[in-house]
């Protein structure tokens, strides 16, 4: 999908949300045939009615000169031609609605469905520099008020629209004096809603935005309440938040408070011409120019005519909300994304394991360079220890392994072929990898191991949970491996979790494994045992293992030092003890009292 150009402004998005939906105008197209039928059935109705009251003032004057009476069957005919004229506009008006009721949800469907498959394509970096909260925001609050305003907006300026050129038709047709006086309130409300509109606008974007903000701080708290109370911040956060809410506050107040005052207003000029017309009217009738029932007619008229007047100081309303939150939609699906395909990509089933990093530089900002030039050659079937200080760039080494950000400058080969020959999904298929911070879903215990593979066997993956250590606890949790994990999987501990998220990677089975401080959360004991699994699990396969416990990385065929984002020592462990140098320093000191 091509990116979406990026709106500036209300009309921006306007245009932009039209051309979006362009895909449903033939079901957008029946509904303005729709909306057009049940104005003209509702707008000929009145005139209808007002020669049945001609009828009538007619019979009662004959009556009264006894020369006369009323004729009712005239008057029922009429009747019942005005009511099978309204019960067509109400057939018309069902199917206006239920085909635009479709379409809006066919709209907010294919905007979330976009939305997700733009997350999966766009770079780390973006989500690093921004709350989740915000992020999901726009998935459900804009989305959502996007649907809302699509929905009742759009069906009430198409039938407004036509309700107005229909009724002006009529009342031209009965008095063009009249209706040049009833016009006269035309320009006064255009200037009105324009004068608010350009007012108004500016808040309404700002309440998007402040929304938010205001979910990404309920999300981060919500998901750090045990933090925030260990340390005694709810002072702290509730100052946050009531600082962000008033910026909410005071943005939602101004937006709905400049289109509140839309409808009096509107009331208001509507009111002075409805009197100008019942005025004009009682003149012309007196002179004989117009029959009362004309006068009932127009004065219907002019009441249809201002309502959708009003109806539309309303619905802007709810189009200014729409149109800030497509522009924040839009803005998001314009979002810079991840090249996902190579132009002749190398086959990951193929792979064997052989890496190089050839001259790495890379900085998550270019004028903070982490990587210098970082250089090392992996054989197939190695164990590579990545050890150094915290913030030394061992996690970042492992990032630009997986692509979640590609090099500055210089390359990273996988069997010869720079990781950028490869497209970036299948790349990934082929690596295993285990964080520090572990990640589980609402599911239960064997469905978050079986997401390492989702065709695996539930005797597949008991032997993976077996194989991690993690069979024995899994079985004294309630209900087992059908143990449901909440949404932050707390009802385990974090321990179990990474005993979980290790069992996930060996059913994974993937040529090569990172393990990134995958035993920093477990005990002693636990960890000797997942050790040794780890070294059944790592043969013949390439494997990358950051620790900063390094007695855990002794037997690892390669130990990279890294220290300020280069490699300042390799070699074994005993061929860099006896150097006695960085690495040397490092270990030692955890055994230092």
């Amino acid at each position: 999908m091509a990116p979406v150009e990026k709106p500036k402004d209300f009309k921006g998005s306007m245009k932009k949300l039209i051309k979006y939906i362009g895909k449903y105008k033939i079901a957008v197209l029946i509904v303005m045939i729709c909306a057009a039928g049940s104005t003209i059935f509702s707008v000929i109705g009145p005139k209808i009615l007002g020669n049945a009251t001609t009828v009538l003032a007619d019979g009662l004057f004959k009556q009264i000169q006894g020369v006369g009476t009323i004729d009712m069957g005239k008057i029922g005919f009429i009747l019942l031609a005005v009511l099978a004229l309204y019960g067509v506009s109400a057939i018309f008006m069902f199917v206006q609605g239920w085909l635009m009721t479709g379409v809006t949800q066919k709209i907010c469907y294919r905007m979330r469905r976009e939305i997700s498959e733009k997350i999966n394509r766009m770079p780390l970096k973006y989500f690093e520099s921004r709350t989740y909260g915000e992020v999901l925001s726009r998935i459900t609050n804009d989305v959502d008020t996007l649907g809302m305003g699509l929905n009742q907006s759009i069906t009430q300026v198409i039938t407004s629209l036509c309700s107005i050129v229909g009724t002006l038709i009529m009342m031209l047709l009965i008095s063009p004096l009249m209706t040049l006086i009833a016009l006269v309130i035309l320009p006064i409300s255009a200037v009105i809603i324009s004068v608010i509109v350009k007012f108004s606008q500016k808040h309404f974007r700002s309440q998007q935005e402040e929304l938010g903000n205001i979910n990404g701080i309920v999300e981060e708290s919500y998901g750090g309440h045990l933090i925030i109370k260990s340390y005694n911040k709810e002072d702290e956060t509730i100052d946050e938040f009531e600082k962000t809410n008033r910026k909410l506050y005071n943005s939602a107040w101004k937006s709905q408070f400049l289109s509140g005052i839309m409808m009096p207003l509107m009331m208001f000029v509507g009111n002075l011409g409805y009197a100008a017309v019942a005025l004009s009217g009682g003149l012309l009738a007196i002179q004989g120019v117009i029959t009362i029932g004309d006068i009932q007619a127009f004065v219907q008229y002019v009441k249809n005519f201002t309502q959708p007047i009003q109806q539309m100081s309303q619905v802007i309303n709810q189009v200014q909300s729409m149109a800030a939150a497509a522009e924040r939609v839009f803005e998001f699906l314009n979002e810079e994304e991840e090249q996902q395909l190579a132009l002749n990509p190398v086959d990951v089933k193929k792979v064997r394991g052989d890496v190089e990093f050839e001259h790495v530089r890379f900085g998550y900002n270019e004028d903070k360079i982490i990587i210098h030039d970082f250089s090392a050659k992996v054989k197939q079937g190695q164990r590579i220890a990545i050890v150094g200080p915290t913030g030394a760039g061992k996690t970042t080494m492992v990032k630009l392994l997986m692509r979640f950000y590609d090099v500055n400058s210089g390359s990273i080969k996988l069997d010869g072929h720079d990781l950028r020959d490869f497209n970036r999904r299948e790349l990934r298929d082929a690596l295993g990898m285990v964080l520090q911070d572990t990640w589980l879903f609402n599911g239960t215990i064997m469905e978050n191991i079986r997401y390492g593979r989702l065709d695996a066997t539930d005797e597949e993956v008991i032997a993976a949970a077996k194989a991690a250590h993690a069979d024995r606890f899994i079985r004294t949790l309630p209900d087992g491996y059908k143990m449901v994990l909440n949404e932050d999987a707390s009802n385990v501990s974090q321990g179990q979790k990474q005993l979980l998220t290790i069992a996930r990677a060996i059913l994974a089975d993937n040529p090569i494994l990172i393990l990134d401080e995958a035993t920093s959360s477990v005990d002693t004991r636990t960890e000797s045992r997942i050790q040794r699994a780890m070294n059944n699990l790592m043969k013949g396969r390439t494997s990358f293992i950051i620790a900063h416990r390094l007695s855990t990385i002794k037997d690892a065929d390669l130990i990279l030092v890294m220290k300020d984002g280069d490699i300042i020592e390799q070699g074994t462990h005993d061929e860099l003890l006896k150097k006695q140098g960085f690495y040397c320093d490092l270990y030692n000191s955890q055994f230092e009292e």
